[in-house]
């Protein structure tokens, strides 16, 4: 099981990759929003602001989150490492319910060159 430093750690480690992006995957990982993900095994909650391309913000708190994020993640903490990893796919875990995304259907369109 993964721990919240390592989902902490997978969590920057995305923030590295969307900086690095190009093309539509930068448009997209350009979005200003507030995002949460909620890990859902460890019953811990990291917040922050997507913006120009990385997460910024991130704070981190127990249970699942206070206040209803613009992007809402949910997941176990090994699912968060092993997509940051390349190891799971985001479009199958999400058909599969392993992961959560919730946002407004901009947002969503938005999103889905980042999947």
């Amino acid at each position: 099981m993964a721990t919240t430093a390592e989902c902490r750690a997978a969590l920057e480690q995305l923030s590295r990759n969307l900086g690095k992006a190009e093309g539509d995957v930068r448009t997209a990982a350009s979005l200003d929003r507030s995002l949460t993900c909620w890990i859902t095994d460890l019953d811990v909650t990291f917040s922050g602001r997507l913006r120009d391309g990385s997460i910024t913000e991130v704070t981190e708190a127990p249970g699942r989150p206070t206040e209803r994020a613009q992007i809402r993640l949910s997941m176990t903490g090994d699912d968060l490492v092993a997509l940051v990893g390349g190891r799971l796919n985001f479009a199958s875990a999400w058909a599969t319910g392993r992961v959560k995304l919730e946002a407004g259907i901009r947002d969503l369109l938005q999103l889905r060159k980042l999947l």
